[in-house]
């Protein structure tokens, strides 16, 4: 049930936006309190636009948007990934920038500036992995350059893994949305059907358990979600790969690489559901699956 409050309470759609593994969905996991979005060391985890829903009682509530990470488009699915980035800025009352502080600024960092300057909205940047940072005196320059190149409301340094200043994070978010009474009933968290959500946990789990060794040419489709027995809930997926050499590495010798898959996603999606799960994953070969329409629409990457 959603609920009222006599104080000014403000709502709205944040676009969390940056390069790819600047750490958005780290930070819209901690922010959650859940594992909704996919988080991996290696770029461009994120495909779908995921609906974060924070509520504070009282004060706001936040419709995270997390959008993949911007880079260059070459297939047709990093170019239906850089539309979803672009609908994402276009449709939402605040934009926060995730910058890796980590890193040197680079071309890729000012391309994402330059979309923040060129839509004109309100935004907050947020230095992310300020962590790994031994001498924090680092963060000075990089705060003057992002205040010279635009009127940020906030620059704030975090540790979305560590969830330093998060808490700071998220109060100055709340001061700058629209008042309006709260869209989602305060216990929900995402407005992503479970199929995506375990697709997600899926992929998260084979970019993990192949590392290097698989290019970034898998896809996850859960074909059936059976929850007609009240103690266990069955589920199959299916992984898409390219190519016959990258079905082998997904399998492992003895099929130890997908047993290995398969009971570390089973676990988080039990820890996800509350409930026992039977999962079943099957590797098919689909050639150039990056560039198929139909495909795309079916895995539910948006055109």
């Amino acid at each position: 049930m959603l609920f009222m409050s006599e104080k000014s309470f403000r709502c709205g759609y944040v676009a969390l936006i940056g390069r790819p593994n600047a750490g958005k969905s780290t930070l819209l996991n901690y922010l959650v309190g859940e594992k909704i979005a996919a988080v991996s060391d290696k770029p461009q985890t994120t495909r779908h636009k995921i609906k974060g829903i924070v509520t504070i009682p009282n004060e706001g509530q936040i419709i995270f948007v997390d959008t993949p990470g911007i880079h260059k488009p070459g297939y047709l699915l990093n170019r239906r990934m850089m539309t979803a980035v672009m609908d994402a800025i276009l449709s939402v009352d605040l934009l926060v920038l995730i910058r890796d502080a980590s890193v040197t600024t680079g071309n890729g960092d000012r391309f994402v500036l330059q979309l923040v300057k060129d839509s004109g909205k309100k935004a907050i940047l947020a230095l992310n992995k300020v962590d790994k940072l031994k001498n924090k005196a680092t963060l000075l320059p990089l705060i003057e350059f992002y205040s010279k190149e635009y009127n940020f409301e906030e620059i704030i340094p975090i540790s979305a893994r560590k969830g330093f200043q998060v808490d700071i994070l998220l109060k100055e978010i709340i001061r700058r949305l629209p008042e309006g009474e709260p869209i989602f009933a305060e216990d929900e968290l995402t407005d992503q059907p479970l199929r995506i959500l375990v697709a997600e946990i899926v992929r998260e789990k084979i970019l993990e358990s192949t590392r290097d060794e698989l290019p970034y040419v898998t896809a996850v489709i859960t074909e059936r979600f059976d929850e007609s027995d009240e103690k266990v809930t069955k589920i199959y997926c299916t992984i898409l790969v390219e190519k016959d050499s990258q079905k082998r590495i997904i399998i492992g010798e003895n099929g130890k690489k997908i047993k290995e898959i398969g009971t570390k996603a089973r676990l988080e999606i039990e820890r996800l559901l509350g409930k026992h799960v039977y999962l079943e994953l099957f590797v098919k070969v689909y050639e150039n699956w990056r560039n198929l329409e139909y495909k795309l629409d079916e895995i539910g990457i948006g055109g």
